[in-house]
């Protein structure tokens, strides 16, 4: 029963990257208004599916409901801090080879130095990744994907795309998803070794973690929204925006144009953009 399921969302793993592929040819094929007010709006929203968007949106809002935040919810409730903490640091830990990879691609040496000493030191010193010395010791942790690293090379975001249970995103976005999905090491060995489980269980431990950490803050962005899915796209730009400029200002990146801020509405890796 048990390898079955996992056989079904080892599929759903497959299904996944397909829907994704299809949203984004869904965004590459709408076609443009004529009308100069019309397309004045269609420009700045940049959002051309947005009718798909909505609906996905309403469904993954459906799932996080129902699923997502009551886990969330119980994982949070039952789980101390530390050990919350740890798994947090534990799997930001497994992420240290995508992560050293898109430094060296972005070419951020010091960034490269700062994953590997990370790596090195909670990997020995802090338990197999469990614990964070590295921080203590000024190695901050920062997360780094491919999208991101075809931000840095100055590639367009493209439309808006709302993906199934992965939430907000953007057609560069998606291609960054894949292709950090598949090159990850753990990923490759774990598909190789037929222990389909662990990529999978790596997604869902992250989405619980990222969710159960937002749960109040999300709740209380849904509350002051007049329109809360204007509200995460705005919102998902601007994070991603500043993770491409690591934080800092930057004139050769422009600024996403937004009117609202905002938040992340459905629960999985993508949807959690609130750090």
């Amino acid at each position: 029963m048990i390898s079955k399921t996992w056989e079904i969302l080892h599929r759903a793993r497959l299904v996944f990257i397909l829907a994704s592929l299809s949203v984004l040819v869904l965004g590459g094929c709408a076609s443009i208004p004529t009308d100069p007010e019309e397309r004045k709006a269609y420009t700045k929203t940049n959002d051309p599916i947005e009718p798909v968007n909505r609906a996905i949106f309403s469904f993954n809002k459906g799932l996080d409901t129902v699923i997502f935040k009551p886990i969330a919810t119980i994982y949070k409730k039952i789980l101390p801090q530390t050990l919350q903490d740890g798994i947090r640091n534990f799997l930001n830990n497994l992420r240290s080879p995508v992560i050293l990879a898109n430094n060296l691609l972005q070419g951020n040496l010091e960034g490269a130095q700062d994953t590997i000493a990370r790596f090195a030191v909670n990997s020995i010193v802090g338990f197999g990744g469990f614990g964070d010395p590295a921080h203590d010791l000024g190695f901050k942790y920062r997360s780094e994907d491919f999208g991101q690293t075809l931000g840095v090379w100055g590639i367009g975001e493209g439309p808006y795309l709302m993906l199934p249970v992965f939430g907000p995103s953007n057609s560069r976005d998606v291609i960054g998803l894949i292709v950090d999905s598949i090159s990850d090491p753990i990923n490759t060995w774990a598909d190789n070794t037929e222990r389909d489980t662990i990529p999978i269980s790596r997604v869902l431990a992250r989405g619980i973690d990222k969710r159960a950490r937002n749960i109040e803050t999300l709740d209380e962005l849904e509350k002051s929204s007049l329109d809360f899915y204007v509200t995460i796209r705005s919102l998902y730009r601007q994070v991603r925006d500043d993770e491409i400029r690591n934080g800092n200002p930057d004139d050769t990146i422009p600024l996403p144009s937004i009117s609202l801020d905002e938040g992340p509405t459905l629960a999985g890796p993508r949807a959690q953009v609130i750090k």
